[in-house]
């Protein structure tokens, strides 16, 4: 057994699907299914159910993918740490985060980190939080900025921003007169939410449960700008962050403070008891010395 045998299983496991994972790495399929097959016959087990369309892991497949993950995993981390010790402020780190974050912050970041660390490369993956959790877990990326709390027995967490989360209404709304107000009073009006791959999604439904109703939900979209835009053309209303309140103020909007609210807390969250390379540590060092708000 060797650990190319176990990337190729794994790859396979993956995909459901040996003509995939022979795409994935740029190799024929009857080599990958050799490979596969040299793999269970080391190990005396069956490791694939191929009776059916789609492959199967067999009982003994799925402990071995398990193991195999741990494996590779290990293999990665050894790989990192002898590059940071050669080559120190060189290298590259992918970053998942949601497009609001990415909008709201990262073009002052990416110009700070690249100014400091000129030959190191930076990756961007937007998605959804809830995406971007899924890739640090599996090591598809190396950090990711989402919307706290998170399972903090998977994740460790730096935290990034705090702020409240405000009412963004049509300035023409009747209730736009106020200033702080109960949000049950806008229980008739038709929301507008980030799509549901964010968290903000799930908690603005949860909190409008919470203080009474079940939110009337007229759009949904992966674009902050766009809801914005509907709530110009007074198509409904929308909670979002402060900041995001702060930046449409000379347009025809009204931001409302609730008289009770939720935070809006994000952090740069890391897979725990994985290896943290030096260019992320490094990142996150200097994201924390920024005065981002």
């Amino acid at each position: 057994m060797d650990i190319r045998q176990l990337t190729y299983f794994v790859e396979v496991a993956k995909h459901r699907s040996f003509t995939k994972a022979a795409l994935t790495l740029h190799v024929t399929q009857p080599t990958l299914s050799k490979m596969v097959k040299n793999l269970e016959d080391e190990m005396e087990v069956m490791l694939f159910d191929r009776s059916a369309r789609q492959i199967n892991l067999t009982d003994a497949g799925v402990v071995v993918y398990e193991q195999a993950q741990k494996i590779i995993h290990s293999i990665d981390d050894l790989s990192a740490s002898l590059y940071d010790v050669m080559n120190l402020k060189k290298g590259k780190v992918k970053i998942g985060l949601p497009p609001v974050i990415s909008t709201l912050f990262f073009p002052t970041i990416i110009a700070e980190f690249q100014h400091a660390y000129p030959d190191v490369t930076v990756i961007l993956a937007e998605d959804g939080a809830k995406t971007v959790e899924r890739k640090v877990y599996e090591g598809e990326v190396d950090l990711g900025f989402v919307m706290l709390p998170v399972d903090q027995e998977k994740f460790d967490v730096v935290p990034f921003v705090d702020q409240e989360i405000k009412l963004l209404v049509h300035e023409s709304h009747p209730l736009a007169c106020h200033d702080v107000i109960d949000l049950i009073r806008f229980k008739d009006d038709p929301f507008l939410l980030l799509s549901k791959e964010f968290t903000l999604n799930s908690r603005t439904i949860e909190f409008c449960i919470s203080e009474g109703f079940t939110p009337k939900i007229a759009y949904e979209s992966s674009q902050w700008d766009f809801i914005v835009g509907m709530v110009e053309k007074n198509l409904g209303v929308t909670l979002m962050p402060k900041l995001i309140c702060d930046r449409v103020k000379d347009g025809p909007f009204k931001m409302i403070s609730l008289t009770h609210t939720f935070p809006w807390r994000l952090g740069i969250i890391l897979a725990k008891n994985r290896y943290v390379p030096y260019v992320s540590r490094e990142f996150i060092s200097l994201v924390e010395k920024l005065p981002i708000v």
